[in-house]
């Protein structure tokens, strides 16, 4: 805008110059024009003249300051602009560069939540997968019955150890339950079955309407009593199985679901001595279990524990009775070794008094006058003297 402002200041002055000059032409041509009037008027014409020559000369002046004003601010404004612009771009630049770090960032943050997002993909479809083999399992009735079959041994192989339970035993009248758990003190055997009905159960979840849910409900409750019907009437042998059976669900929101809308099924059952259970309750009735039968073997084995503290208190009191022994015979070897160090110090002073005497007598005495001379000793005092030595 400065530049536009500054270009039309510029132009004002081309156009107040050229009018100058056509204001002189004018003049010039009503000089030629006025030739035949009097020399007074020529005269007041060429002061005319002369006045608007210095006028334009004046005119001329102040133009180019003016130019070389405007010349001077343009640089100015040029180099301010040229500043401004330098740091602007500066300024673009460096948000720029902003920006595309932050762009980058952005797009390798999208691309690692893109990759969590196609793993958990995978894994949603993997789950689809196995959901729909698992639908496929139990829409077979028989491979239902595998399936609940398959839950339950785990269960119970891992809680009881081998030869404490049986599969698809066969009973005395020719019926064959899931498994049979032996219990303890020679009671009968507990029978569990796991073949739970759940086509009607299957339908309660796949109705439409509530009059539809309202029938698959009723469906289910009946195939559920024939069912508890029938085991009560197989298993539930006198004096073969125990008096009450259990019927495992394989899935426990099935279990608290019965629970919950299907309360007189389950009344109904426990007046008939069925027990239905779920993964957890089985699992806690199998440690109860395992429980009873490790203190059973314990009682069994009691004897035998009893018979082993015997023979251990036995060992016991031998050891004691050899420690003791081994301890006098060390007593013994300690009195016999101080008596022989007693004797090795007596020996030693001994020694030491015999080592005087001879460095006494190893001395030359000097040899006394012949009216000095001593006596021979007497051998009697020398023994003496020998004898008090040795009671030394």
């Amino acid at each position: 805008m400065s530049f536009i402002i500054f270009g039309q200041t510029i132009s004002t002055i081309q156009v107040l110059t050229g009018l100058v000059i056509l204001l002189l032409i004018a003049v010039l041509v009503l000089i030629m024009r006025g030739r035949g009037r009097s020399e007074d008027d020529v005269l007041e014409a060429e002061h005319n003249m002369a006045t608007l020559l210095r006028a334009q000369a004046e005119m001329q002046g102040r133009l180019a300051t003016m130019a070389e004003v405007f010349g001077s601010r343009q640089a100015e404004l040029n180099q301010a602009i040229g500043q401004r612009l330098d740091g602007m771009s500066q300024r673009v630049t460096a948000t720029i560069g902003e920006q595309t770090r932050s762009t980058h960032e952005n797009l390798r943050r999208l691309q690692e939540r893109l990759a969590v997002i196609d793993a958990a993909q995978t894994n949603i479809q993997t789950l689809a997968k196995d959901v729909v083999g698992l639908q496929a399992i139990l829409s077979n009735k028989q491979t239902r019955g595998a399936f609940g079959q398959a839950r339950m041994e785990t269960i119970i192989a891992d809680g009881l150890p081998m030869g404490a339970y049986a599969f698809q035993a066969t009973l005395s009248n020719g019926s064959r339950p899931d498994c049979t758990v032996r219990m303890p003190n020679g009671s009968p055997p507990l029978v569990i079955d796991a073949k739970f009905p759940l086509e009607a159960w299957n339908a309660i979840r796949a109705a439409a309407t509530p009059e539809h849910g309202k029938i698959a409900a009723q469906q289910f409750r009946r195939d559920l009593e024939l069912h508890i019907r029938d085991i009560s009437e197989k298993y539930l042998i006198p004096s073969e199985t125990q008096d009450t059976a259990f019927l495992f669900v394989p899935s426990e929101s099935i279990f608290a679901e019965i629970h919950e809308n299907f309360e007189a099924i389950v009344q109904k059952a426990q007046r008939a001595r069925i027990v239905i259970v779920s993964p957890s309750l089985l699992m806690l009735s199998i440690q109860v279990i395992q429980a009873v039968l490790k203190d059973q073997r314990m009682r069994e084995q009691a004897h035998v524990i009893q018979s082993e503290v015997a023979h251990l208190m036995d060992d016991l009191s031998r050891l004691d009775e050899r420690v003791r022994k081994l301890q006098g015979h060390f007593a013994m070897a300690q009195k016999d070794v101080d008596m022989i160090v007693t004797s090795a110090d007596k020996l030693a002073r001994r020694g030491e008094r015999i080592e005087a005497l001879e460095f006494e007598t190893a001395k030359e005495p000097a040899k006394p006058r012949p009216e000095e001379r001593p006596k021979p000793a007497d051998n009697r005092t020398s023994q003496l003297k020998l004898r008090v030595v040795d009671e030394d």
